[in-house]
């Protein structure tokens, strides 16, 4: 890629072969001609109709404004780290409480996260140990932004996993319309509102050692109905899916355990 000849060739047989995107790794700081490199890059690509992510890389400067094949930037210790470390899997929950209000607050976020398996390897059976629950996982999916989500997710996990889980990752969106910060605090507990249409998903998750109770009220959102779809881990972090709906008040109350994760689907 910093060869200018080397990369129209071989973005021109990319093209050729029907590629529609790249993901270009490994980037060598913030330095001039390296900032130049990224938008030679995307230039570059455009021409032959290829999107690019960048990952090993500085954070997005407005780039998904400037150039319509730029798709996201990795710029974070993203979920590659679970299966390299065991440290990293204990301080997930930790780091996903902080990158809603940090990292991804200056631009989109490609983390490659809602994995299921419950060991980081391909057989699930050996290496680091996931300790958070499958809501968890689908609620970083509505915290975390990218215009495209590229999940961790392994092929058992098309006859293992819950099929709700992999229902919700096909129809999750990836670009919004409208965010709200509803509640928590970084490094804690974290709950976002995301709307995309009609359709409004309310995501929290907790890293702290005691269950984290939220109460959503629809008349926050300006929902008119009171009822929605519960992805959720109960205190065990076992996965279920059923509908709730608001008490009188217009309330629901979300109780959140460690490690744990709730999403409210909800269609106003």
């Amino acid at each position: 890629m910093s060869d200018p000849i080397a990369r129209k060739r071989a973005m021109k047989w990319m093209q050729s072969q029907g590629v529609k995107g790249i993901k270009v790794d490994f980037w060598g700081g913030d330095k001039q001609e390296t900032m130049r490199l990224y938008e030679q890059v995307l230039c570059d690509a455009n021409e032959y109709g290829i999107m690019c992510i960048f990952h090993g890389c500085t954070l997005p400067r407005g780039w998904e404004r400037m150039y319509p094949n730029y798709v996201g930037s990795e710029a974070v210790l993203a979920s590659e780290n679970m299966k390299f470390s065991q440290h990293a899997d204990d301080m997930e929950a930790f780091n996903a409480c902080l990158h809603p209000f940090i990292r991804n607050t200056v631009g989109c976020m490609e983390f490659g996260g809602s994995a299921l398996n419950k060991h980081y390897n391909r057989d699930n059976t050996h290496g680091t140990t996931r300790l958070t629950g499958d809501g968890f996982q689908l609620a970083t999916a509505i915290l975390f932004q990218n215009p495209i989500q590229n999940f961790a997710l392994t092929p058992n996990n098309l006859t293992d996993a819950p099929a709700d889980a992999i229902r919700f990752m096909k129809d999750v969106p990836t670009t919004w319309d409208e965010t709200r910060y509803l509640g928590g605090y970084p490094g804690k507990n974290a709950v976002l509102a995301r709307r995309h249409g009609t359709t409004w998903y309310v995501a929290a998750i907790n890293a702290e050692t005691t269950p984290f109770t939220f109460d959503f009220e629809f008349s926050t959102l300006n929902i008119k109905g009171n009822t929605a779809e519960c992805f959720a881990d109960d205190k065990t972090l076992t996965f279920s899916v059923s509908q709730v709906k608001a008490n009188k008040k217009g309330i629901v109350r979300l109780t959140i355990p460690k490690n744990g994760g709730t999403v409210l689907k909800i269609e106003n």
